[in-house]
This record gives structure tokens, C-alpha cells and sequence, in this order.
């Protein structure tokens, strides 16, 4: 089971809109040395919904092409057509991902049991391993821990990304799922509680810009250490809250800019470019997690 600090990574773009490959290589070294656990490529930060599947497709391939072996990835995967989903998946058991992010279907709005269905379809029919991912606030969609504990149980359903930031579900996931189903937050705000409650990680959008802290933090946190786990997580609560001050990924990549990481924080319409004003608000939490000198 994977534990400790996965990155939702960004998708660099050069201006013209284009994939940064050698921006790509930068980040996934920046990961490999600052301990990083795995790499979530091409996910909701990853800016999947506005890059084609072909390139959606490169962008995984070339992650694990550059992972060479040093750190796992894992592939987003998720579609609102189960058909599409399951297609994905099946291409991507043939890139070397360790598994599939799979977001629940969003707009049309399934039930529980619509739900249940078609993660079973998707689990049965591709081979990858699935890992389930709910973000009500983004999708209008919330994957219940009840329904949750069935998929639990589905050969091929590994682990849950749960991002609704609701610390009660946390122990219920870990009662209803048992130990060796994987619970990951994907609320950085929340993320270490949810571990000292019993989670296994977090999915995390701060990573892409405090990856050794967030290593840190997440490594005291599952070792129930929960001073040093607060510590850390203290500093870094303006940026985990500052990240989501416009729509993600549009202030973290502008930190990944900021911070060389990327070349540049060119993101494709409908996101738009960071306003002054969010601008001035990850200047001051930048600093505050000491990444960046006081302006």
C-alpha cells in the first residue's frame, strides 16, 4: 500500500499552450528528492478535462518514462461515461502506473447504486487497480462511505481519495473498509488529522510546492506523532487554504512559477491567469511556509 505524501501534479505548459516536457522532467526530480511517495499524473490538478486524451495519454507515459522506476504514478482516470472510464483504464494498465485515480462521474448525477455499478464495471473490465476518488464540491456527486464499504470488498478497488474535508467520515471509512483498504485525504487543509485518525496519506495539491514538508509532516503524522505532524502542518495551513483562494490549479501553478519549478504558469481557458490580488495572498503564504523571502 502506498503511504505518506502523493502529489497531484501540475501540468506544466509552455505560453503557447503546449506541454512543457522539460518542465515535466524538473518537477518529477523535484519529487524523487524530496521524498515524495507517488505521483498522481494528469488528475484534477493535472488539468485533465481541458488536455486531450492523446495528450492526456503522452503526459502519463512520459510521467513513468521519467518516474523510471524511482517513485510509483498513478494515472487520473475518470470519466462521467463508464464506457470512456473503462477504455482509459485499460490503457493505462499498459504504461506502468501502479493504479488508476478514478473521479466519481460528475453532471449526470448518479445514485448510489449507478455508482456502485460503475466502479464494479470499471475494476472487472480493465485490470488496473482503481483507486475512488470523491469530490462532491467539484462533481455534485458524493460517493456515501456506505457504498464505499461495497466497493471496498470489489476485487481491484484498492483505496479511496475522499476530499469532502468531513473528519467524521474518517474513522467510519476505516471501520466499514478495513486496514488494507487505503484511505487517502485529498483536503490538504484537513490531511494530517485525517492521518492521525487513521488515514493513509493525502493526494495533495500543496506537494507540488512544499514536497519535503509535506514528506515531513505526513511521516510524523502516520508515526502518530501527532506534535510533530502539527507543527509542520501549522506553518503550512496559509498555503494549504491560499492554494483555493481562486480555482485549482490556477494559484499553484503560479507558486510553481514563482518557485522555478515549472517555466512558466500558462493554464488553458476556461482557467485563467492568477489576479493581483490572489497573487498577493500566496506571496504571504509562501512566506510564511518559509518557500519564498519576505516581499
Amino acid at each position: 500500500m502506498l503511504r505518506g505524501s502523493i502529489v497531484a501534479l501540475v501540468t506544466p505548459m509552455l505560453a503557447s499552450g503546449e506541454v512543457d516536457w522539460a518542465s515535466l522532467a524538473t518537477l518529477v526530480d523535484y519529487h524523487v528528492s524530496a521524498g515524495t511517495s507517488a505521483i498522481v499524473a494528469v488528475g484534477t490538478t493535472g488539468e485533465s478535462v481541458t488536455l486531450s486524451e492523446q495528450e492526456h495519454i503522452a503526459v502519463v507515459e512520459k510521467t513513468v518514462a521519467l518516474a523510471a522506476g524511482r517513485i510509483p504514478v498513478i494515472a487520473g482516470c475518470g470519466s462521467n461515461n463508464t464506457a470512456h472510464a473503462i477504455d482509459l483504464a485499460k490503457r493505462f494498465a499498459e504504461t506502468g502506473v501502479v493504479a488508476g485515480l478514478s473521479v466519481t462521474p460528475y453532471y449526470n448525477k448518479p445514485t448510489q447504486e449507478g455508482l456502485y455499478r460503475h466502479y464494479c464495471a470499471i475494476a472487472e473490465a480493465s485490470g488496473l487497480p482503481q483507486i475512488l476518488y470523491n469530490v462532491p464540491g467539484r462533481t455534485g456527486c458524493d460517493l456515501k462511505p456506505e457504498t464505499v464499504a461495497r466497493l471496498a470488498k470489489v476485487p481491484g478497488i484498492i483505496g479511496l481519495k475522499e476530499a469532502t474535508g468531513d473528519l467524521s467520515r474518517t474513522p467510519l471509512l476505516r471501520e466499514l473498509c478495513g486496514a488494507q483498504f487505503a484511505l487517502y485525504s485529498g483536503d490538504d487543509a484537513s490531511g494530517c488529522d485525517f492521518m492521525l485518525q487513521g488515514g493513509d496519506g493525502v493526494i495533495s495539491v500543496t506537494t507540488n510546492i512544499a514536497a519535503a514538508q509535506m514528506a515531513d509532516m505526513c511521516r510524523a503524522a502516520l508515526a502518530g506523532d501527532a506534535g510533530r505532524a502539527h507543527d509542520i502542518n501549522n506553518r503550512l495551513m496559509p498555503l494549504h487554504q491560499t492554494l483555493f483562494c481562486e480555482p485549482s490549479p490556477i494559484p499553484v501553478k503560479w507558486a510553481c512559477a514563482q518557485l522555478g519549478l515549472i517555466a512558466t504558469a500558462t493554464l488553458r481557458l476556461p482557467l485563467t491567469d492568477l489576479t493581483p490580488e490572489g497573487e498577493q495572498a500566496m506571496a504571504r503564504a509562501l512566506t510564511t511556509a518559509e518557500l519564498m523571502a519576505s516581499v
